[in-house]
Order: structure tokens, then sequence, then C-alpha cells
């Protein structure tokens, strides 16, 4: 693999720690008992550090849709029918889907890439159509991606990231899309947690629980499969059971560390992806904020193992980047809080706790 080819383990930037303790102390000043706002109070802190800023803000957020299709439908493990996939890509880039109008709501910049999905060649006003093949193969019969295919896909995030950063965005989330790929994120977070399927596999799409205990069998097998092969290596794991879709986030993550740019991770599929971010670039960390506490079974153990604290609970598994996108009002509102509220010294309000 040439040097390009492995841009993903360069060097990270790193949060500023100046612009983190000013923030703390901003924080102490306001008229409030130290505290009082919670997580608020850490998000805005956060944010600080992370935008190199004693007051932090978001007002350009990007979103970029990673859609893909999976060849272990082929085990039904869905649902829903694969052509859900293009379908539901009409439909971001018209405008219909909850995506759409949480981009809209917060002026963000909704970009939808078509990493490779199933079917005729297409014509979508707004979707960017990169075909690397027509959906990963069947994992539970073989690797769903070769080496270069799996590259290509952490690319697209790459790309999608350079944009967003070339046109001052100072936020990015990635959502995804594709039939079949909570069980694809399933059978990562088993090879990357090495912990069974039955304790990280959900019910997805709304599958029932006879349809469960199969995707969970077809998750066992196919862990048993490529364990040998992959070991502990994070990329190969990707290659082996990801998506196109995941990869594409995998790479977008990694390139917001290396540029500097925070990142708003969604649901357990997006988790999942930041999982593998981490294990590849671990310094990638640093710049996650984690939206939200997903319903999918299994996103909470992702989270532990990246011990994120996920802003919000609201018993959410759209995907899209719905929840990470929800969760960017609460963001919003952190900066503000710790932007606008006025300090004890300007309220004229004294700050001194009384003496016992």
């Amino acid at each position: 693999m040439t040097e390009q080819a492995q841009w993903f383990l360069a060097a990270v930037q790193q949060p500023d720690l100046d612009a983190k303790q000013q923030a703390e102390q901003r924080q102490l000043q306001l008229t409030k008992p130290t505290g009082a706002l919670g997580q608020l109070e850490q998000l805005a802190i956060q944010l600080a550090s992370l935008q190199g800023t004693v007051h932090p803000q978001i007002q350009q957020p990007w979103i970029t849709i990673f859609a893909g299709d999976h060849g272990v439908v082929a085990e039904n493990i869905s649902a829903y029918p694969q052509a859900v996939t293009r379908q539901m890509l009409q439909n971001f880039a018209s405008g219909g889907a909850a995506i759409s109008v949480i981009a809209k709501h917060h002026h963000a910049h909704l970009q939808v890439v078509d990493c490779g999905t199933v079917g005729e060649a297409y014509d979508y006003v707004g979707v960017e159509r990169h075909c690397i093949r027509a959906g990963t193969a069947n994992f539970a019969q073989q690797a769903a991606m070769t080496e270069q295919e799996c590259l290509a896909a952490l690319q697209l995030g790459k790309d999608s990231v350079d944009r967003a950063k070339a046109q001052a965005a100072d936020i990015f989330i990635a959502g995804e899309m594709g039939i079949g790929n909570t069980c694809s994120a399933s059978a990562l977070a088993c090879l990357l947690l090495n912990e069974d399927a039955a304790q990280l596999t959900g019910v997805g799409t709304g599958i029932n629980n006879q349809q469960l205990q199969h995707k969970v069998s077809v998750i066992d097998q196919a862990v048993k499969r490529h364990q040998a092969d992959v070991a502990d290596d994070a990329l190969k794991i990707l290659a082996a059971v990801g998506g196109l879709e995941i990869a594409a986030m995998t790479g977008a993550y990694i390139r917001c560390a290396q540029l500097g740019l925070p990142v708003v991770v969604d649901g357990f599929i997006s988790s999942v992806a930041a999982l593998c971010a981490v294990r590849i670039q671990p310094h990638s960390r640093e710049w996650m904020l984690f939206g939200h506490q997903s319903a999918e079974y299994g996103h909470q153990r992702v989270l532990k193992a990246l011990e994120a604290q996920p802003i919000l609970n609201m018993n959410l598994r759209l995907g899209e980047g719905s929840g990470a996108g929800a969760a960017l009002s609460m963001l919003q509102l952190a900066c503000v809080l710790h932007n606008q509220m006025a300090t004890f010294a300007e309220a004229a309000v004294t700050g001194d706790k009384v003496a016992p």
C-alpha cells in the first residue's frame, strides 16, 4: 500500500487546551451555580477546545449521507427489500426524508453520496454517484470488500470532509443509508469488541423475534468465518464484514480529526464506524461528540467502548444522521448559553458563596 493510500494513518490535530481552559474559566464566572447547566457546560467547553476559541459556535453544519447496499441481505436479515436504499436516495435529495428536514431546519449543507448501490444507472438531482461496486459481497459467504474497494470507500469519506472544510463548515455529521447495514455494523462490532452476536444485534428495520434469531445466527457464523483472517486489524475487519457507506464514514471521521473539524456521531451504525476510526487512528476520538444513544440493541455497548456520553437519549433508531442532527440543537444552545449569559461582574451579582 502506497504512502498516499495510507493517508488515514497521518497525524491528527490537537484540541486547543488554552481555549479549553479559558472556556472553563468563563463557565465559572457565569451567573449560575457551578455545574448547574450540567452537560451543556461540558459541551461548550469541549467545542471551545475543538474550535480553538473561548466563544465556540455552530453556524455552518455540514451533513453527508453515505449510501451503500449489502450482499448479506441475501440471507433474509431485513424487513425491507434492497430497492429501498435507492428509493431513499431520491427522498434525501428531494427533501422528504427526516434528515433532509433536519438539515433545512439547521440551514445545514446536505450532501448525498452513493458509495455503491444495486440497480441500473440513474441520474437523481442532488445525489453524487460514486459506484465503487454494486453493493458489497455477501459477507456470510466471503469478504464484503477487497482491500482496494475498502480504501476507495475510505477515500469518499475523506473527499467529503475536504469539501466541507473548504466551504468553511464548523461541524460535520455523517449519516448512512443501506438496507442490511445494522447487520454489517453488528458483525463489525463483534469482531472489534470480541463479543457474541447476541450481545450486539438488534431489530434494525423492525424484524420480528424469529428473524432476529436468524440474523444473530448469520452474524455468528460470519464472525467465525472471518475471525482468523482479520485478527484485530480494524481495516481488515472493515473490508471483511463492513459496508461501503460504513467505510466512508470511517474515513470521514479520521479526516475530520486530521483537519480539526468537530464531528457529531449519530447512532449504532455511525458509532461502529467511529469505533473503526478510533482503532485505525486512536487520536481521532478527541474530535467526536456523540449525538444520542439509540434504541438499537448493542449501541450502549459500543458507546461504552468509546467512553462516550451521548447528548440525547430519545429512543431513536432511524439512522440517516437524524439523531446527530437532533443533537445539533443542544450543541447550539450550549454555545449560546456559554457566549451570551452575563458574568457575575457584568450583572453586578455577587459570585461569592456564603461562608458556613
